[in-house]
């Protein structure tokens, strides 16, 4: 019988985690890197990986894509492992076994959402699990109502609740809820930190943006570091900061150097995507990053706004209704480099806030590939990884540094209170086999603002547990691979007694 599984042979071989940069053979048996030799394998299948790279799967730790059509698109991207941590899900219980159900061809696993657990106490309404539901809440206003200390005990409680359920952190949407007491937001990371959980945060304002901010929406993220000890991940810290980038990381970097635990992610586009419902998309609150409505572009529609009034009935009749918002213009140098700032910024992981597909004709398949027609969504959800693959090999950076800003640093953020993801992000005997294998110098986003689901280019073989998903330069249609991620720690149901507020 041979030795391995699967051999991929003759390829260079990025290890993050050891710093392995060369020509190997790679081996996999079931779902196991079993090998990574200079030594010939003896395996069931050989490819060729000559002239190709062999890295460790991309790990996304901010995925609204959540659905077959969106992960089959991430899985052409490079992705095997995509979280949706910034919105959440709850109850979280009821979202993995929904997903379970049916399967997934790349992994997946979802942080307790703080926004669907306040809509529960506030309004009675309980989220199905489910990604449409998740996704509601940005545009409805209901949950964002003042939470009494009675009330925001048991908002805690069902924070708790879905972390018993192994969610992987929580997720909290501080910028859809700008009213909500600073107070709050500090009990939730103390949460955090008690339960030995990360949070993802989309902040609330800055205070150049909106100066009659509750607070800073970057000091509230590194004060919440300071003074709770949480992990404090910092949710596309580039679309949220625009022009101020500068300031928000040097503010990162010095507390960073003070010892709080604070992690960022950036993707590589100057727009970004949302509810039209969104508080700072509300008419007299555009000037305050640079946008008009003709700056925003309606995707059920395609339209691109024409003026306030269009603005105010797409956000009373379709709240959940998304758009795209051009924050930075990709094609002005001075502002491309304002992005570029994110990215490069030491640590910074590469993730890519995919949006789910919005259908736009009702013949549209989502079980169907190649994709047909008849769906829109940002081209960030097909093309995140292959483009800042594609920025780095353009601008000269290190190969080896981008790898690692799409694998290692994403697991590392996760395996203190998740063991599963220690095996991931790495190329070792003993890891996961969730492999990429791309060209180097052919590597490249094909999805545009034109036409936003074309799958990327350059990758010609994605293995998740040791199963081709894509197989020469091909998606394998039936391939269902992924496994649930959570997290290891179970809660007795309670919100930790030095909070002073007793469990529902």
């Amino acid at each position: 019988m041979p030795a391995h599984t699967i051999a991929l042979r003759g390829g260079r071989v990025i290890d993050p985690a050891s710093m392995l940069d060369a020509n190997m053979n790679v081996g996999i048996t079931g779902a196991t890197i079993t090998a990574v030799t200079e030594a010939p394998l003896d395996a069931a299948t050989t490819i060729d990986a000559s002239g190709l790279v062999i890295a460790p799967g991309f790990i996304d730790l901010h995925s609204h894509a959540q659905t077959l059509a969106g992960r089959r698109l991430q899985a052409h991207d490079g992705v095997t492992t995509a979280f949706e941590l910034e919105i959440g899900r709850s109850p979280v219980g009821n979202a993995y076994a929904y997903e379970a159900s049916f399967g997934s061809p790349i992994n997946y696993g979802f942080s307790a959402s703080w926004a669907s657990a306040r809509m529960r106490v506030l309004t009675g309404r309980v989220n199905d699990g489910g990604v449409k539901s998740a996704f509601a809440v940005l545009g409805d206003a209901a949950w964002r109502a003042p939470c009494p200390p009675q009330q925001l005990s048991r908002v805690l409680a069902v924070i708790s609740e879905d972390l018993s359920r192994g969610a992987i952190g929580i997720g909290l949407l501080l910028g859809y809820a700008p009213e909500i007491d600073p107070s709050e937001y500090l009990q939730v990371a103390r949460l955090a930190s008690e339960s030995g959980v990360p949070t993802f945060t989309h902040c609330r304002d800055l205070v150049e943006m909106q100066p009659a901010t509750k607070i800073d929406g970057a000091e509230e993220i590194v004060r919440a570091a300071a003074e709770t000890g949480a992990h404090m991940h910092y949710c596309h810290i580039n679309s949220t900061s625009g022009r101020h980038i500068d300031r928000v990381l040097d503010l990162v970097e010095s507390c960073q150097q003070a010892g709080s635990r604070i992690t960022t992610e950036a993707y590589p586009y100057g727009s970004g995507s949302t509810a039209i419902g969104a508080a700072f998309l509300a008419p007299e609150r555009l000037p305050e990053r640079g946008l008009t409505p003709q700056r925003i572009t309606y995707l059920p529609t395609g339209e691109t706004l024409a003026d306030v009034a269009r603005l105010r009935e797409l956000r009373a009749g379709d709240p959940d209704g998304l758009v795209f918002t051009e924050t930075l213009n990709e094609n002005d140098p001075g502002e491309l480099a304002i992005l570029r700032r994110s990215l490069i910024f030491d640590n910074t992981i590469i993730a890519s806030d995919a949006m789910p597909l919005v259908p736009t004709s009702a013949e549209f398949d989502p079980f169907q590939w190649p994709l047909g027609p008849g769906a829109v969504t940002h081209p960030r959800s097909a093309g995140c990884f292959s483009r800042a693959l594609r920025i780095w090999r353009e601008e000269g950076r290190p190969l080896s540094d981008v790898v690692r800003r799409c694998t290692l640093l994403p697991a590392q953020v996760l395996e203190p209170s998740c063991s599963a993801m220690r095996a991931k992000g790495r190329i070792q005997p003993g890891a996961d086999a969730d492999l990429v294998v791309f060209d180097p110098a052919r590597v490249t986003d094909e999805a545009s603002y034109e036409h936003t689901t074309l799958p990327s280019s350059g990758i010609p073989y994605l293995l998740v547990a040791g199963v081709f998903v894509i197989r020469d330069g091909q998606l394998v249609p039936e391939a269902r691979p992924g496994r649930l991620i959570r997290a290891d720690r179970a809660y007795d149901g309670t919100v930790p007694q030095s909070e002073g507020v007793a469990g529902a």
